[in-house]
């Protein structure tokens, strides 16, 4: 229940926006005489939708599939007139010319819609091409909403980011609560966490990339574009960092399959989760950003595997190794440079 209403509470923003834009859409192309401008709204609310990424050049691109398969349709309908066969050949041709502009599978979809739309309806009073021009009014406004009544960019880039590195911590626990008590299936379970955090890679990145495209166009939040270009700085480094963490994990789950408790390597992971936390609570507060840097340099100055474990396996020793290039992406996260963060490995 908790997490529907979480779906409703971060979506609040675009059913605002894009309630708002279908209904001015559809007065606006009532308002200069079109009778039933059910195209003007159709296309306002497709093409900015609820997708994450809401950069204007994506609602164009949805803008021009969706007015172009009418505009196909429309012709044909004054060519070869309406009826099965008719469909079948606008539709054909819609997909056709919508697959040669554009390798994108969804804008040859959006295209073939509005086209069957066009062919199956019965056609409105205005003459020909009268839904073209409503597609042409519904996606001027949704262009329009991008940039008046823009979603809050920031904070979608920010519960995904947040998102990404509560995950991090939250993998980081587990293995640590595993090695503590030599759980290898515990291991196994913290692993398969990781393996599955991609998705939140891809989810951050977009948001982020979207943010700044709107933030570019909009006035109302152009002052988020500060926050959202550090998010983009920061974002190769954790990537890199996620692909790490699971070869950290998989390394943690390898070696635990004896069933032995190890609580030095325990103790290191748990202090990179603390220290990730500090770098999780930086994408709200950005005092936090050098804190989380320091912590990390810290754990990474003293990771060397011999001092920790020095009558412990060479297998326990590469696990805490692969620990190392993790806090190296994790400090070029926080804005160190990378021959810098190198410099800090122990005996380097």
């Amino acid at each position: 229940m908790s997490g529907r209403l979480s779906r409703l509470r971060d979506s609040l923003p675009a059913i605002l926006q894009i309630t708002v834009t279908a209904i001015a859409a559809y007065s606006f192309s009532l308002f200069v005489g079109h009778e039933q401008p059910l195209i003007s709204a159709l296309v306002a609310i497709t093409s900015l939708g609820f997708v994450r990424d809401a950069r204007p050049i994506r609602v164009l691109e949805t803008v021009i599939a969706m007015t172009l398969g009418i505009a196909l349709a429309e012709a044909l309908l004054l060519v070869a007139g309406s009826g099965i066969w008719q469909y079948a050949l606008a539709l054909a041709v819609t997909l056709a010319v919508a697959r040669f502009l554009s390798g994108n599978a969804s804008f040859a979809i959006a295209a073939a819609v509005q086209c069957s739309l066009v062919m199956l309806v019965p056609a409105p009073e205005g003459g020909p091409f009268v839904r073209t021009l409503d597609a042409v009014v519904g996606g001027a406004f949704a262009l329009l909403a991008t940039a008046v009544i823009p979603r809050d960019p920031r904070r979608t880039a920010l519960r995904d980011g947040r998102r990404l590195l509560g995950e991090h911590v939250a993998v980081l626990l587990e293995l640590a609560a595993a090695l503590r008590g030599g759980g290898a299936d515990a291991a196994g379970r913290a692993l398969s966490r990781a393996r599955a955090t991609q998705p939140a890679v891809e989810s951050w990145t977009a948001s982020v990339d979207s943010g700044i495209a709107i933030a570019r166009l909009s006035p109302i939040v152009r002052r988020a574009r500060f926050d959202l270009e550090r998010q983009r700085a920061m974002l190769s480094g954790v990537d890199l960092a996620t692909r790490n963490l699971r070869i950290v994990a998989r390394r943690v789950e390898w070696s635990l399959r004896d069933g032995q408790p190890r609580e030095e390597i325990a103790d290191v992971v748990a202090r990179i989760a603390v220290a990730v936390e500090v770098f999780d609570e930086s994408l709200r507060d950005v005092s936090q950003q050098p804190v989380a840097r320091q912590g990390f340099a810290e754990i990474l100055r003293h990771l060397d595997p011999v001092a920790i474990l020095p009558d412990g396996s060479q297998g326990d020793r590469n696990t805490l190794a692969a620990m190392r290039p993790y806090l190296v992406d994790l400090l070029t996260a926080t804005g160190l440079g990378l021959d810098e963060a190198r410099a800090l490995l122990p005996g380097d």
